[in-house]
C-alpha cells in the first residue's frame, strides 16, 4: 500500500483526525484536483463542481480535526474515492 493510499485510509477511518500532517493533507487535496489560494495562514481549497470550500490552517504542523472531517464528507459525497469492503 502506497503512502498516499495509507493517508486516504487514515482520513476515511476517522480515528485520528487530530494526528494528520498538515502538508500531507494539502498534498492529498491537490492530488484530487483541488486548487488553492493562500491568505496568511489560511489555505483555501476549491474545485469546480464542488460547492463547498475547505479552509485549512496548520496547528503545530498538524491539520485541525474539523477540516479533516469536512474533507472526509466531501470525498464520500462527491464520490472522489470509493470505499472498499475488506
Amino acid at each position: 500500500m502506497s503512502k498516499f493510499e495509507k493517508l486516504v485510509q487514515k482520513v476515511l477511518s476517522g480515528r485520528s483526525d487530530c494526528n494528520i500532517n498538515f502538508s500531507e493533507l494539502c498534498t492529498l487535496l491537490e492530488t484530487f484536483g483541488f486548487n488553492n489560494r493562500i491568505k496568511g495562514s489560511h489555505h483555501i481549497y476549491y474545485k469546480e463542481g464542488i460547492d463547498e470550500i475547505i479552509n485549512l490552517q496548520p496547528f503545530n504542523n498538524k491539520a485541525k480535526a474539523y477540516p479533516v472531517k469536512q474533507i472526509r464528507r466531501l470525498l464520500i459525497k462527491y464520490k472522489l474515492i470509493t470505499i472498499k469492503d475488506e
